[in-house]
């Protein structure tokens, strides 16, 4: 649903002003998104790019829907995770893109801790860089 709200123009609007003063509140913020890097704040001296291959992504979140009683079959979820990867790519505001300066994680073959300690060491890098 998020995916189809943010095509919107006039909702997109409405909720960058929310999102650029919630990520620059004095204690700073962690924000997650499609187009936080590229759009909402890209002055952010942090950036990750965090992914996985579709059918990993679908997956995991299966599992997840599963656990919660969704009926939702893993082809149709992948189905539905490659529409919504095709009309964020392919918007016309914001498109969805890894920032140029973002640091790449793949974690299709990583486990949760294993991408945390990655995303730690990254962002760790990333403000050394930055001081």
């Amino acid at each position: 649903a998020a995916s189809q709200v943010a095509a919107l123009p006039k909702v997109r609007a409405a909720l960058l002003d929310l999102q650029r003063r919630f990520a620059h509140q004095p204690a700073g913020a962690v924000l997650d998104g499609r187009d936080i890097g590229t759009v909402v704040c890209p002055e952010a001296h942090a950036k990750l790019w965090v992914d996985a291959d579709v059918e990993v992504r679908a997956a995991r979140r299966h599992k997840e829907l599963q656990a919660a009683g969704d009926p939702i079959t893993l082809e149709e979820l992948t189905r539905q995770l490659h529409e919504r990867d095709t009309r964020d790519r392919s918007r016309k505001d914001a498109p969805m893109k890894a920032a140029a300066d973002a640091i790449l994680i793949d974690t299709t073959d990583l486990t949760i801790d294993a991408a945390v300690d990655k995303a730690r060491a990254a962002v760790e890098e990333m403000l050394a860089r930055s001081e």
